[in-house]
């Protein structure tokens, strides 16, 4: 009874398979908007039980799933990434982790010219589970195997900037007045 009530839990867990990622990504971009996430995790990211926490087991390197997400938000107008990454990975020692210069050399290349904010893995962790608790998460586990690698993606309005945001609250303040 146990093992079936297991297996029913876990059929009822959202959760898809490698070859149908490219797809969910495809159709899950013209819902996510403002404060959604997008997450490109190594293999050993937890799985969350957060209702709002889409997880997919990509199958494919970190690389191929940065740049395929990455190239599907360039092509959209009402979002674009706040991109986060763990300020630990530029400590991580070659020794340790093999690998990881070439990693970070190619993370660098996939996001050249683009602005990228590299704090606390537990100060990410903590910013996504506050939004998961309201907001859509978009989990894209890869197949990679060195730690503090994963790359973070809060969506923010494509069409509205925060210089925008503030001329709006300003007038409005000065409406009141």
């Amino acid at each position: 009874m146990k093992t079936h009530l297991f297996a029913l839990a876990l059929a009822l867990l959202p959760t898809l398979q490698a070859e149908d990622w490219k797809d969910t990504l495809k159709e899950s971009l013209p819902l996510l908007g403002h404060r959604n996430w997008i997450v490109i995790a190594d293999s050993a990211y937890p799985w969350q039980v957060s209702p709002g926490v889409k997880t997919i087991d990509t199958a494919a390197t970190q690389e191929e799933v940065t740049r395929t997400v990455l190239e599907a938000l360039a092509g959209t107008k009402h979002v674009k990434p706040t991109i986060y990454i763990d300020h630990e990975l530029e400590f991580v020692p070659e020794d340790a982790a093999p690998g990881v210069t070439t990693y970070r050399e190619n993370l660098a290349a996939i996001l050249a010219g683009s602005e990228i904010s590299k704090i606390p893995h537990e100060q990410i962790i903590a910013k996504l589970d506050e939004a998961g608790k309201t907001f859509h998460v978009l989990l894209l586990k890869t197949n990679m195997t060195i730690p503090y690698t994963s790359v973070f993606l809060q969506l923010e309005c494509g069409y509205w900037n925060a210089e925008a945001e503030k001329r709006l609250r300003a007038a409005l303040s000065a409406g009141k007045e």
